[in-house]
Order: C-alpha cells, then structure tokens, then sequence
C-alpha cells in the first residue's frame, strides 16, 4: 500500500497552503500546526512532510521552533523542507527533531554541496526534491526554474546514491485536479527503484488509489485534505 504523508506547510508559524507556489495566493487553514500534527498521530498516520515557506522564500531556515514543537509533542517522522541553504541549516533541522529533510535548490545549484551531505548523513536521511515545471527543475521555492531537464537530473543523482526522492509537479500543485500519473510512471520507468513520493494535485481518494495503482511508493497530501474532499478518517481507511 502507498505511504501517506500529509503536508504542513508553515509562513509565520501558521498551517498554510499556496496555489502553485504563489505567495500571494496564501490561504491560513490553522494557527498552531502542532494541533494538525497531533490530529495526524491520532489517526494513525505516521510521516509527516513540514514545510518552510518563509525559509523558501528567505533562503535559510526560519521556522525551525514549530518544527521543535511538533517533534517533542507528537511520535511523527518528520521531513523537513524549505530553506535548506548551509550545513548550519541542516544541523538546525536535524537538532530541532527533523529525521529527514528535502533539499531541492541546492541539489540543483551546488551539487557538490548536496552530495557532501548525501555522504555524510545518508540517502535515508536525505530526501532530493526534484520539483518540475514543464519537464525542468524549479528551485527557490518555485520561484526560479533551472535549464535542467528532470529525468536526466534524476539519473545522475541516482548514480551518486539518491535514493529517496520528493517530485511536484508546480503546474499541478494546489490546483485540487488529479496528480501527473503519467509524469511518475516515466520516473518509476527509468529508475524502478527509487522511493518515489508524489506531490501536487490529489484531489480525492480515487487520485491515491489510482497513484497506488501505478507502483509509487508514497503520496504528499495536502490541499485536499484541507479543503474537506476527504476526512481524515477517509483517508486513513486506506491504512493496511
């Protein structure tokens, strides 16, 4: 069965969610993440994905105290994302109770940097965030988009030992109109072992059924889950 991961994504400390990265799109679903976290717990579900949208945007990490809260009042694996610039960076998110984080634009910018940390924390620990836009990586918090083309970047960092990656289709994400299927077969295509986790456009129990159905390992949820196409009691029913 596919993993489920909801997402938190966070600006000023509040649970929000952006429509294809677009700030100015920012809508506030709760005040205090760590009630969602601990409504998660209690359904059973286990990860979590938590996102730094003012880290993103300011390009070192900012909310690394709600990542603290969460981590010390619930039991849930959380990766961490957004921000991630430095190896001081890092250490904030791994000391502040991160066991994972996604690191996107450095992959692309300073890969020696990235593959540095691939070395020395793991690839369980280090998530590659290959978000896409139009077949290209997108970085800084989709503010900027690379000239590198996704599946030959996603190759070569597999080669280098990536074993664990993050994949949004930017154009998809918020937008609540089913995820690109056919984007992450070609992915699991070219590179079958690849912990893939799928991000953007879940818009109903159907799309993470039809996502299980074509072999991806794990599933980011978040607008939908919000915006009430499904409960959480729903969408735990899908739990083994």
């Amino acid at each position: 069965m596919i993993e489920l991961i909801p997402a938190i994504d966070m600006i000023d400390g509040k649970c929000v969610r952006l429509t294809k990265g677009d700030y100015s799109t920012m809508k506030v679903y709760n005040e205090d993440p760590v009630e969602i976290a601990k409504e998660f717990e209690a359904y059973g579900i286990r990860r979590l994905h938590l996102v730094d949208l003012d880290g993103a945007k300011s390009k070192h990490v900012v909310n690394y105290r709600m990542l603290d809260r969460i981590a010390s009042r619930t039991s849930l694996i959380i990766d961490f994302g957004g921000g991630i610039k430095s190896d001081e960076d890092l250490v904030i998110a791994f000391e502040n109770g991160a066991q994972m984080v996604t690191v996107g634009s450095i992959a692309s910018q300073k890969p020696d940097l990235f593959l540095k940390w691939l070395k020395q924390y793991g690839s369980e620990k280090i998530i590659l965030g290959a978000d896409s836009k139009d077949g290209r990586i997108s970085v800084n918090g989709w503010q900027e988009e690379s000239s590198q083309e996704l599946l030959p970047y996603l190759k070569e960092y597999v080669k280098q030992g990536v074993r664990k990656v993050l994949c949004t289709d930017v154009h998809k994400d918020g937008m609540l109109q089913g995820p690109s299927i056919d984007l992450y077969r070609q992915i699991l295509e070219a590179q079958p072992n690849l912990y893939l986790m799928a991000s953007g456009g879940v818009s109903s129990l159907d799309d993470i059924v039809e996502l299980d159905k074509a072999g991806l390992p794990a599933v980011i949820i978040g607008k939908a889950l919000y915006e009430g196409r499904f409960t959480l009691k729903e969408l735990t029913a899908l739990l083994p």
